[in-house]
C-alpha cells in the first residue's frame, strides 16, 4: 500500500512535478530487476566418516645392549671417521652436530630426546646417560595396582 508521492521542484520560475517513489517501493523495484540465479543440482555423495582412532603411541623404551657401539658408530659418522679415545667427553656446543647425533640416534633407536631435555644435552656422555634408561609404557596407577597394596586399599578403573 505504497503511495506514490509527488514532490515540486522550483528551479528559476519553472515549476517541475518529480515523482518521488517511498524507500519500499525504491528497495522492491532493486529487488525485482536482479534475474534468479539458476543452480546445477549436484549430487552429494555421502560417505560415512571414520571414525577409526589411531593406535596409541607407546612410550615404551628398553636399552639395547650394543648401545655404546651404535652411538660411537653415530658419532663417527657424524665427526668423521676418527674419535678421540675420550670420544664421551666432546662437546656438543655446534648445534649442527648436536642434531646429526641425535637424529640418527632417534631414527636408530626409536627414542627421542624430548624437547624438555634438549639443553641438558652438552656431552656426548649426556646423550648416553639419556639413552641407557629405559622407559616403561605405564602410569603411576597402573604401578600402584601391579604393587603390593594394603587390603583396605583398592584401586579400579571401571566405576
Amino acid at each position: 500500500m505504497a503511495a506514490l508521492c509527488v514532490g515540486g521542484v522550483a528551479r528559476r520560475g519553472w515549476s517541475r512535478i518529480v515523482p518521488v517513489a517511498t524507500r519500499r517501493e525504491l528497495w522492491s523495484r532493486i529487488r525485482k530487476e536482479k534475474e534468479p540465479v539458476v543452480t546445477e543440482a549436484v549430487e552429494e555423495v555421502k560417505t560415512e566418516p571414520v571414525l577409526v582412532c589411531p593406535p596409541l603411541r607407546s612410550r615404551a623404551y628398553t636399552p639395547p645392549e650394543d648401545l655404546l657401539s651404535r652411538l660411537e658408530s653415530h658419532m663417527k659418522e657424524v665427526l668423521g671417521s676418527s674419535l678421540p679415545a675420550n670420544w664421551q667427553d666432546i662437546s656438543l656446543d655446534d648445534s649442527h652436530v648436536k642434531f646429526s647425533l641425535l637424529a640418527h640416534l632417534a631414527d636408530d633407536l626409536g627414542h627421542a630426546v624430548p624437547n624438555s631435555r634438549l639443553h641438558q644435552m652438552c656431552r656426548v656422555r649426556d646423550v648416553l646417560n639419556f639413552y641407557n634408561v629405559p622407559v616403561q609404557d605405564r602410569s603411576k596407577f597402573d604401578e600402584l595396582i601391579t604393587s603390593n597394596l594394603p587390603p583396605n586399599l583398592q584401586i579400579t578403573w571401571n566405576y
